[in-house]
């Protein structure tokens, strides 16, 4: 027995995707900030002993560049 979609359903369907959006976008804003506020105050605590050992910088890449087929 198949039961069709209402109006009433589609509009609740809406209106709790909204929503879930929102909760979604909220959280994810949230938690970005608490992880940068986290990250800022490790690197403030973070000792300048100048006998500390320093990170090694990163290599550079070579530039790769493909051939031009004519």
């Amino acid at each position: 027995m198949g039961t069709s979609l209402t109006a009433e359903f589609w509009r609740q369907f809406a209106a709790l995707l909204v929503a879930a959006v929102i909760v979604t976008f909220a959280l994810s804003a949230a938690l970005d900030a608490l992880y940068l506020r986290r990250q800022r105050r490790r690197a403030a605590r973070r000792p300048t002993d100048p006998g500390a050992p320093k990170a090694t910088p990163l290599p550079e890449r070579p530039v790769v560049r493909t051939p031009v087929r004519h």
